[in-house]
């Protein structure tokens, strides 16, 4: 592959993100790119901006900060007994690099208009399957890479794609032979399998409940399909370097709804929480 290591600062995880039990404040100083998750007094009404967040039965929520996202985001929680709260979340704005892969498909790249055609039907079915919004609290457990490897591609960075600028690049790369397992970071449901959609090749999406899914990329193969459940750290698939790419990788994306986060934010798996799971399955 030809994509350039890249290293960027990133606020202590721990102070990020929390998998509380109930009232656990929001916290002050977020980034852009990040999984916030906090909870409040069960029934309440969450709001960011306009955007109503999904409140569990325990309070719990999340919700994801923009690439781009201003100085400030406002939150309120209107709670059962009419009283409201109002929220200022301060964001810290970051610098991302500049990567430039040479070595695409060229059709990929600069697409005729029916090639176009049919890169924006295969977005918009892409698109659908990130608006489910089941009541599943997977992702309380944290996640675990889908892969061990180079990291060849970071979040956020501007893409020059055979010389040509094009949208930033919203995932983690992480360079692995083709055939290498893909493993699930977190327990979900499929909701999008896919082995040839031209942009982004072999296409799986893994819902983990209240709007967040995970996205993989240019697999060389699927093992599972729409409505499967997997487990975290089940193999669903191989790396490979199918669609838009220069060579074998696994791409990592992750969103809420059509907000897309940076998978490099997201907690990790606690060595409490890997026991206690191991042991519950003995």
């Amino acid at each position: 592959m030809r994509y350039r290591a890249l290293r960027r600062p990133a606020l202590p995880l721990l102070c990020l993100f929390c998998l509380p039990a109930l009232a656990a404040p929001l916290p002050v100083r977020v980034q852009q790119g990040q999984l916030v998750a906090a909870s409040t007094e069960p029934g309440s009404t969450v709001k960011i901006g306009e955007r109503e967040a999904r409140v569990d039965a325990d309070g719990r929520y999340v919700f994801g900060i923009e690439r781009d996202a201003p100085a400030s985001v406002a939150v309120t929680i209107r709670h059962r007994n009419g009283k409201t709260e109002q929220h200022t979340l301060q964001v810290v704005q970051r610098e991302y690099k500049i990567e430039r892969v040479d070595g695409l498909p060229p059709h990929t790249v600069t697409p005729d208009p029916e090639m176009a055609r049919r890169i924006a039907e295969e977005q918009a079915r892409v698109a659908k399957a990130r608006e489910r919004d089941d009541d599943r609290n997977d992702y309380l457990a944290g996640f675990r890479r889908p892969a061990e490897g180079r990291i060849s591609g970071v979040y956020g960075s501007q893409r020059i794609d055979n010389g040509v600028p094009k949208a930033p690049h919203y995932g983690l790369d992480i360079a692995v032979p083709t055939g290498t397992p893909v493993k699930a970071p977190a327990d979900g449901v499929v909701s999008f399998a896919a082995p040839d959609l031209i942009l982004t090749g072999g296409t799986v999406l893994i819902d983990h409940g209240h709007g967040l899914t995970s996205s993989f990329l240019h697999l060389s193969r699927i093992d599972v399909k729409v409505g499967d459940r997997v487990g975290q750290g089940q193999v669903f698939a191989a790396a490979g370097a199918t669609g838009r790419a220069s060579g074998p990788h696994v791409h990592w994306g992750f969103n809420w709804f059509d907000v897309r986060l940076d998978p490099a934010l997201l907690p990790e798996r606690s060595g409490a929480t890997a026991k206690s799971s191991a042991a519950a399955k003995k």
